[in-house]
């Protein structure tokens, strides 16, 4: 039987390095996309180097991504690359769209051109629905983005639909709720509260400045996300999906079960800072993924609860990175 190959974009962050484990544990040869720079990223993915393949490409250059699906021969992509930081969206529109957006067609369109049997799986977000039009979200929700990131992933979105249905790819789009993990970069507010607290018990920081408390986020576990990826891939037929807990927590509360675990009293530690919130906010985001249950048999495992004690744990045991 021949050995699946899976190319992953984006195989040095969050997901791309959970995606990559829950692989090598299926069986798979792991291709992982890496743009050339002058220094590398890998701390997520130290730990499998030895076991997976990284290949240089970049979305931005279309005869890369074309020289790479020649090389790999992958049965599956997972396109997870992207400028994923919203508030950066706002600085860096033009990259953003370019990676986030047009970085989709550029991948699409290299399939489409090397082997239309390729596998192709699409990180879609629920930052598309933006300005929500009704709660929970689900597949036929629509979009309303708010923010260039939002507005990058729609496109991307509908250019995989479109894709799926002018040229039969087996094209699928995963709308993922915010999903974290001790792997999630700091800049994204569930670490940042998470390595926050940690260094406040450590001694380290004597505050921590927050933007929007009252935000509200179905937040889940990034390890338990990349499965619902992987089962897409396997359905008879391509389909969207998305993938959330059903579950909404606000700022504040994560705030309030981080800081307990660390066992400070987080109101009198946190502080609201107007330059952190956002020119447009998104305030209400929970996903109803009862398609993902009923068609895939996907559930999530790990409680919100389990979710930002397990980071706060892993923060304090890194010493909050002490520098």
């Amino acid at each position: 039987m021949t050995q699946r190959r899976a190319l992953i974009t984006g195989i040095t962050g969050q997901d791309g390095s959970y995606l990559a484990e829950f692989l090598l544990e299926k069986g798979y040869a792991v291709y992982g996309m890496v743009r050339r720079a002058s220094s590398d990223h890998f701390a997520r993915i130290a730990h499998l180097q030895d076991r997976i393949h990284l290949r240089e490409g970049d979305l931005l250059d279309q005869l890369s991504l074309i020289t790479l699906l020649h090389e790999t021969e992958p049965h599956e992509v997972y396109n997870l690359a992207a400028q994923s930081f919203v508030p950066t969206s706002w600085e860096q529109p033009i990259l953003t769209s370019e990676a986030t957006a047009l970085g989709v067609t550029r991948m699409l369109e290299a399939i489409r051109v090397v082997d239309r049997g390729i596998k192709f799986y699409q990180a879609s977000s629920s930052e598309m629905f933006g300005k929500v039009r009704e709660s929970p979200q689900n597949e036929k929700t629509p979009f309303y983005p708010r923010s260039p990131y939002g507005v990058a992933k729609v496109y991307g979105h509908y250019l995989t639909v479109n894709y799926r249905e002018s040229y039969g790819l087996f094209a699928v789009s995963g709308i993922l709720f915010n999903h974290e993990s001790p792997r999630r970069g700091r800049q994204f507010v569930t670490r940042k509260v998470t390595h926050g607290a940690a260094r406040i018990k450590l001694g380290l920081d004597p505050e921590l400045k927050l933007g929007n408390l009252e935000a509200k986020r179905d937040w889940g576990f990034a390890g338990d996300y990349v499965e619902a990826m992987w089962l897409m891939l396997q359905q008879p037929t391509p389909d969207d999906f998305v993938i959330a807990t059903g579950e909404t927590h606000s700022v504040r509360e994560l705030c309030e079960v981080a800081f307990a675990r660390a066992g400070l009293d987080w109101e009198r530690y946190v502080a609201v800072d107007k330059t952190h919130v956002r020119p447009a906010e998104v305030d209400y985001l929970i996903g109803d993924a009862s398609k993902a249950r009923r068609v895939l048999g996907w559930s999530p495992k790990v409680s919100f609860r389990e979710l930002v004690e397990m980071m706060v744990d892993a923060d304090v045991e890194a010493g909050a990175s002490a520098t």
